[in-house]
């Protein structure tokens, strides 16, 4: 697993210094976060961690209604752009093995997110995953979701926005994930799908590599 986390890592810092803004960038706030976020019942200040959270919008939403979003993320310069593009000077100090960037009411921890521990960062109620566990090899998905396991608190809860596809088809990423492969990787939790859509029409660049279909899904998992 070390040598294809080297690789990864590589892949995606190099992405973050050649690219201000990455194909898979959103620069509005998620729908799917906006829709469903309510059906998660999540407390006021209730802490919500989003891996591989490169500069999403997303974080500062999440701040806006009440609760506490901790972002992860291996690039320097995405965590540094999140701050600037909001207008905000955040507070840097060290982590454990992580720079720490805080202002307005978000917090994104900067290195390895394999390094990330419930000592480090404490537990979490929520996870949000938008393209963080369809940005991993195959190799890498294990790993991945036994430290999600480790950091979400029991009861807790995992919102999880995720692209299905012929994978023959393409080559990631984003890697194809189908539901089977998610319940694989989280035996026994409990698991509701929310949204389900062939979005190909609207992603021509998709169309354009080759894929036939290309189905977007919402799940919320549930840790036991």
């Amino acid at each position: 697993m070390a040598d294809e986390a080297s690789h990864w890592q590589s892949f995606w810092q190099e992405l973050w210094l050649r690219e201000s803004a990455p194909p898979f960038h959103l620069p509005q706030v998620n729908p799917h976060l906006i829709r469903h976020f309510p059906q998660l019942r999540l407390a006021p200040g209730a802490r919500v961690l989003v891996p591989l959270c490169g500069k999403s919008v997303d974080l500062g939403w999440l701040a806006a209604q009440g609760v506490e979003p901790v972002g992860v993320e291996l690039s320097p310069q995405a965590a540094a752009a999140y701050f600037a593009e909001q207008n905000l000077t955040p507070q840097i100090t060290r982590l454990g093995p992580f720079e720490r960037y805080e202002a307005g009411g978000v917090v994104i921890l900067c290195g390895d997110f394999f390094e990330l521990q419930p000592t480090v960062a404490g537990p979490f109620d929520a996870i949000y995953d938008r393209a963080a566990l369809i940005a991993l090899p195959v190799g890498l998905r294990r790993a991945y979701a036994a430290t999600l396991a480790r950091l979400l608190r029991p009861g807790g809860v995992l919102l999880l926005v995720a692209l299905d596809y012929p994978q023959a088809q393409m080559p990631g990423p984003p890697f194809a994930l189908t539901p089977a492969q998610v319940a694989a990787l989280y035996p026994d939790w409990p698991a509701h799908e929310w949204h389900r859509q062939d979005i190909l029409a609207e992603e021509p660049r998709f169309a354009a590599r080759g894929l036939t279909r290309l189905e977007e899904y919402v799940l919320q998992l549930r840790h036991p």
